[in-house]
């Protein structure tokens, strides 16, 4: 055998060789192009879409809610042309001319890739990356990239250019976190898509071929600027833009933002992004693309977030007290108007993350307006008499007897319903609740909008001077009933989502739902707005009193100092402030809610009504029976007092203007049996 008939042999068992993969590739090709699906999906696909929370307006992005590909999808028009040059410039620069494919780019990939083994070669063109993205995986086989050409070739068959290097520039990755074009303007530049100038575009066109290694914020910037200033230059080989721009471009320093992902009220925000995925899951409002408008008034938020920060340093100064709260409703529909879950979000040091607004903690003695209004319920007035005077309720859980005592150490006689809760008297709220029993008291917070207090057996008198724990939302909610005339409308945070198609799929639909009789809500308003009554404990310049508006207002204040709440409303808006710290250390001696929680109250409250007008609360209609039936008797006290200098005998009026500490008093009990009605108006405890 010669060497010339054996190269012979070689040669035609080569050209077999190649005719048989040819013809195996070619019917391949053919029947993977029948078997799979037609590559007319681009559009109608579920892409994973950044979806966004706003303001109120839609003005303010609080912040962007996305799963591991932030994205926000382009219109053809919001596509600018300095990104679609870069990019052919970069990927493809015979996009415009090929169908798909181009095939000698292919066969020389493959021809390197048989030769040396491997599947490492690229040539692919921007409709295969856009095939391989949407239809297929990353694995570097030639199977992958016959499928991906195949793909390609369908892709291109169904759609226009432009709608395919659209398509491109929303699906791909552009590191950090960024998936398609909008994204990454505003990941790296800070700014709109549409507003990017040639320098930036060809930077992000650099980034597209390795996101990682190439990134503004590793450690090869160097090999990022490099590669941005080989893309401009392609430009002007090509002849895609004006080699005067394209020269103005490659002198210019091109400069990105530090990276972060804003948030604006996070504790909103998070209260917010919690309802929606226990309502929607996790995935649709990470993927989604909806646009969020919440209930949320900026300007306020931003004024309560002021006013907490320099209220909250004043009191970690005076108090001890590092952290505050505030949360402002709407009566009338509602929605959350500003929430300030602690003072600093990211500050560790004081448990910032925690929103103490939706954190249950005792509420002191705001929670005696509740109480008396389920007594009003039951008959009482704010005309009927208590008798302030030491008592004894008997054994409490402990087996020790609950003596208790007023705030300010003293005792204060006989006085009205209004007298008692607006000077937030102890011994006379217990009395109450014990008239109306704990379980009725309960009924009536839950009735209102309170979530908790669910465990009854735990709770005894003391419920009512704040033995049980409440969120300040749901109290502040409670109050609003007051303000509302006796309807209740759920705490809401959402007003409309848009999915993104543009259809609105929730809308904010005020339920005003009547929970309350309107008499005993005006009842509850004219006490906790009588400034006058509350004058004796509070002094007249107290923090619940804002000058020339009509206000109501309710402090309280636990035991060791832990916690101070004010919470108050107008007709229009009703806001809750709790002062302390996060993790329950008590503040220092003194720190009652009055000094603690009301300036910072009232501060917020005496801006935020300056849009509203000025209403006065609706009168209640007096009873004329002023001592309900209790356990089928009428129980009266016959009170006389005497002036303790001089022991001679003083009128009533008298002895409120001398004080406890000056008078003393002999009480009688008088019970009126069946239908006998006491003589006048004194109190049945």
């Amino acid at each position: 055998m010669t060497l010339k008939f054996l190269l012979k042999e070689i040669t035609l068992v080569s050209l077999n060789v190649f005719v048989m993969l040819t013809i195996i590739i070619i019917a391949g090709f053919v029947y993977l192009m029948v078997k799979t699906p037609l590559g007319d999906t681009l559009y109608t696909r579920n892409i994973p879409q950044t979806s966004i929370i706003y303001d109120r307006t839609g003005e303010h992005v609080l912040y962007e809610i996305h799963g591991e590909e932030n994205r926000k999808i382009l219109t053809h028009e919001q596509v600018p042309d300095t990104i679609r040059i870069a990019t052919v410039a970069t990927e493809d620069d015979s996009f415009y001319q090929h169908h798909g494919i181009d095939i000698g780019a292919i066969f020389r990939a493959l021809k390197a890739d048989i030769e040396t083994g491997s599947a490492n070669q690229g040539a692919s063109t921007i409709t295969q990356q856009l095939a391989r993205s949407v239809y297929l995986n990353r694995e570097k086989t030639i199977k992958r990239k016959i499928l991906e050409a195949i793909y390609a070739v369908k892709i291109d068959k169904k759609y226009s250019k432009d709608q395919i290097l659209d398509a491109y520039l929303n699906q791909i990755p552009y590191g950090s976190n960024a998936y398609g074009i909008e994204t990454a303007a505003e990941t790296y530049f800070g700014k709109k898509a549409l507003d990017l100038t040639l320098d930036e575009a060809a930077m992000l066109a650099a980034l597209t071929k390795a996101p990682t290694y190439y990134s503004p914020y590793g450690n090869h910037v160097d090999a990022l600027v490099k590669r941005q200033q080989d893309v401009l230059k392609r430009i002007a080989e090509l002849n895609l833009a004006k080699p005067q721009t394209v020269a103005e471009a490659l002198k210019i320093k091109t400069k990105v933002v530090p990276f972060s992902q804003p948030i604006d009220a996070p504790h909103f925000v998070f209260y917010v992004k919690n309802k929606l995925e226990q309502k929607y899951g996790e995935k649709m409002i990470a993927e989604g693309g909806l646009k969020i408008y919440t209930t949320l008034d900026y300007d306020k938020q931003k004024l309560a977030e002021q006013i907490i920060n320099e209220g909250a340093a004043y009191n970690q100064t005076k108090y001890g007290a590092t952290n505050a709260g505030l949360v402002a409703l709407d009566p009338r529909n509602g929605q959350i108007l500003a929430m300030v879950g602690s003072r600093g979000y990211f500050d560790k040091t004081i448990d910032g993350q925690v929103n103490v607004t939706i954190s249950p903690r005792q509420p002191g003695s705001s929670f005696k307006p509740i109480v008396y209004a389920k007594a009003f319920e039951d008959g009482y007035q704010p005309e009927t008499m208590l008798l302030d005077a030491q008592t004894d309720f008997g054994k409490d859980g402990s087996g020790i007897n609950y003596v208790p005592r007023n705030y300010d150490g003293k005792f204060h006689g006989v006085l009205s319903m209004r007298q008692a809760l607006a000077m937030s008297l102890n011994v006379p709220a217990i009395k109450t609740l014990r008239a109306v029993g704990v379980d009725d008291a309960i009924e009536m917070a839950h009735r209102l909008g309170i979530t908790t207090l669910n465990d009854r057996p735990r709770y005894g008198l003391s419920l009512v001077i704040g033995g049980g724990e409440v969120t300040l939302l749901d109290e502040t909610s409670a109050f609003s009933v007051f303000a509302n005339d006796g309807n209740r409308n759920p705490v809401d945070p959402i007003l409309k989502i848009v999915d993104s198609k543009g259809n609105i799929i929730a809308e904010n639909q005020p339920q005003n739902s009547p929970v309350l009789d309107p008499q005993i809500a005006r009842k509850i308003d004219s006490i906790l707005s009588d400034n006058s009554a509350r004058v004796p404990i509070f002094g007249p310049n107290n923090k619940l009193f804002i000058p020339n508006r009509t206000v109501a207002a309710k402090t309280g204040t636990t035991q060791e100092f832990r916690d101070a709440w004010t919470v108050g409303f107008t007709p229009y808006l009703a806001v809750g402030v709790w002062a302390g710290n996060n993790n329950n250390r008590p503040m220092r001696a003194g720190a009652d809610g009055s000094f603690v929680a009301a300036p910072i109250w009232n501060k917020f409250m005496s801006q935020a009504i300056q849009g509203y007008p000025d209403v006065a609360f609706a009168p209640y209609d007096k009873s004329d029976s002023v001592v309900p039936r209790v356990a089928g008797a009428f129980q009266q006290l016959k009170v006389t007092y005497y002036k303790i200098a001089s022991g001679k005998k003083i009128s009533e009026n008298k002895a409120q203007k001398l004080g406890s500490d000056k008078v003393r008093m002999k009480v009688e009990t008088i019970t009126y049996e069946g239908d006998e009605k006491p003589k006048d108006n004194r109190p049945v405890f």
